[in-house]
Order: structure tokens, then C-alpha cells, then sequence
């Protein structure tokens, strides 16, 4: 990883630790709906602030306006630019004209939204689906250690390795690093990678861990014809965990709350169940 500090840099190696912990821990203690994780930000860089800017109080208020604009990123993948704003405001302390504070502000709305993207798609449709594949099949054989342990260490464990990884990054290499990263070939193939793979293990994860069946046998003159078995199964094996599966991402993308879902879910299979139909 590279993380050497700028020669005759202000920030050491322990305040990115700290500005690095604060922030993965801290980010959403405040959230809100107007600035989202911005008095977050403000409670990470505080420290740093004060080291840039010592007790010159006009420049520190003027730097805790800049950071109490709205702000929303991804946690651990929004730590590059996390480094990047420190790198900014480093520089500023030393030369206030040649480092703006509408670049500041603008460098951050520029990255928080492909940062976020980035960051969700990678994290929510990639990373947690693989390891919930690793993971579940022990939980449901009520191995804790390899379940439930297993999963939250390794979640935890490639979190926090990310996000210090990126955050000495964004630190190290700046503006133009984090822009010829977000503009070059390695990073859409990577996405597209993480996109079809993420598809895949959601898929085999319906399909393993999602058990609906239907008990309901028709009786014919020619005999009993069992709709799971004589039907469903001949059109496609775990039909009905797929088509449930399916349904519930419908319902997600159009946008209707998770709570409302797992309810819906819950009355639906209860009294189908009730009724002998699954």
C-alpha cells in the first residue's frame, strides 16, 4: 500500500489512523436528513483542523462551514476522498488563495456521488452477497464460529482494510489520482465484474437457501397429479424460489419499504400456508 506522507506535511501516520478510526466509526452519529454525514465529517476532521490552523479562529470557522454543507458517501470506499479533503485543506493552511474553498466544496460533491456508486455496488451487491454465500450454510447448521462469527469478522475485517487503504490513497496521491482512477478502463472492467458476479451468487443463493414448495395434489380420473412435482419441477427446478426472489427485487426497485416487504412476505406465506397452498 502506498502511504508515505507528503515531505514536510503536517499530517502524520497517526493522525490518518485517527481521522481513519473516527470516521469509519463515527460517520453516521449525527444523521440527518438536511446534511446527512456532514457534522460526521466535521467530528472526524476536528483534530486536524486545529492542527492546520492552530488558533487562528476566523480560518478554523470558515473551515467548519465548508464541511456542514450537505455530504453522503459510502462509508469505507468514501475514505479516499476523505484523504483527498485533508490533502486540500493541508495545502490551504499553507496558501489560503491557491487552494479555494469552492474547491474544496467542490471537489467533494464532484466525488461523493461515483464514490457512493462505486462504494454500494462493490460493498452491498458484491462483497456481501460472496461472503453470505461462505457463511450461511454454516449459520443455518447452527455452526456460530463459521456462521454468524465467520461472516462479521471478515465483514468488519476487509471493511476497515479498505477503508484505510483508501484513505492514506486519497491522501497520497490527490485530486488527479482519484480522477485518473475514476476515468480509466481498469475501473469500469472491474464494476462489470463485481455487477455479474454479484447477480450470480444472489442467484445460487435463492436457489440454496430459499425453500417454497406446494403440497397441492390434483385428483384426476386418470390418477393424482402433484402440481410441484408433475408440474413446477418439470418447467424448472426452484421455480417458486425464484419467482418469489424476483418479485421481492421488484418491489425493492420500485421502491417500496424493506419493513413493508418482510411483512407482506410474512402474512402472504402465513396464509397460504394456512390454506394448504404452500
Amino acid at each position: 500500500m502506498s502511504s508515505e506522507l507528503k515531505e514536510n506535511g503536517l499530517v502524520t501516520k497517526k493522525d490518518l489512523r485517527s481521522i481513519w478510526l473516527h470516521w469509519e466509526m463515527f460517520i453516521a452519529s449525527n444523521f440527518n436528513y438536511e446534511r446527512y454525514f456532514a457534522t460526521g465529517l466535521i467530528y472526524t476532521l476536528t483534530p486536524v483542523l486545529k492542527k492546520f490552523y492552530g488558533d487562528d479562529k476566523e480560518r478554523m470557522v470558515k473551515a467548519l462551514k465548508r464541511h456542514m454543507q450537505f455530504f453522503n458517501i459510502e462509508c469505507n470506499f468514501g475514505c479516499s476522498v476523505i484523504g483527498l479533503v485533508v490533502a486540500l485543506e493541508e495545502e490551504k493552511s499553507k496558501n489560503d488563495e491557491a487552494i479555494p474553498d469552492e474547491m474544496i466544496t467542490g471537489v467533494k460533491n464532484g466525488l461523493m456521488g461515483p464514490m457512493a456508486g462505486i462504494g454500494d455496488t462493490l460493498w452491498q451487491g458484491t462483497l456481501l452477497p460472496i461472503l453470505l454465500s461462505l457463511t450461511l450454510p454454516f449459520g443455518q447448521e447452527g455452526n456460530i464460529v463459521l456462521g454468524p462469527v465467520a461472516f462479521s469478522a471478515l465483514h468488519i475485517g476487509i471493511m476497515l482494510s479498505v477503508g484505510y487503504t483508501l484513505i492514506n490513497l486519497g491522501y497520497s496521491k490527490g485530486r488527479e489520482g482519484i480522477v485518473s482512477i475514476l476515468q480509466g478502463q481498469s475501473l469500469t472492467k472491474v464494476m462489470t465484474f463485481a455487477q455479474t458476479l454479484g447477480s450470480i451468487v444472489i442467484g445460487a443463493l435463492a436457489a440454496s437457501c430459499i425453500s417454497l414448495s406446494t403440497p397441492l395434489v390434483l385428483h384426476l380420473n386418470g390418477g393424482d397429479l402433484a402440481i410441484q412435482t408433475a408440474v413446477f419441477d418439470k418447467i424448472m427446478l426452484g421455480i417458486l424460489p425464484l419467482g418469489a426472489t424476483l418479485l421481492v427485487y421488484k418491489l425493492l426497485k420500485k421502491k417500496v419499504n424493506p419493513n413493508m416487504v418482510l411483512a407482506g412476505i410474512i402474512v402472504v406465506i402465513g396464509a397460504l400456508a394456512l390454506l394448504g397452498v404452500l
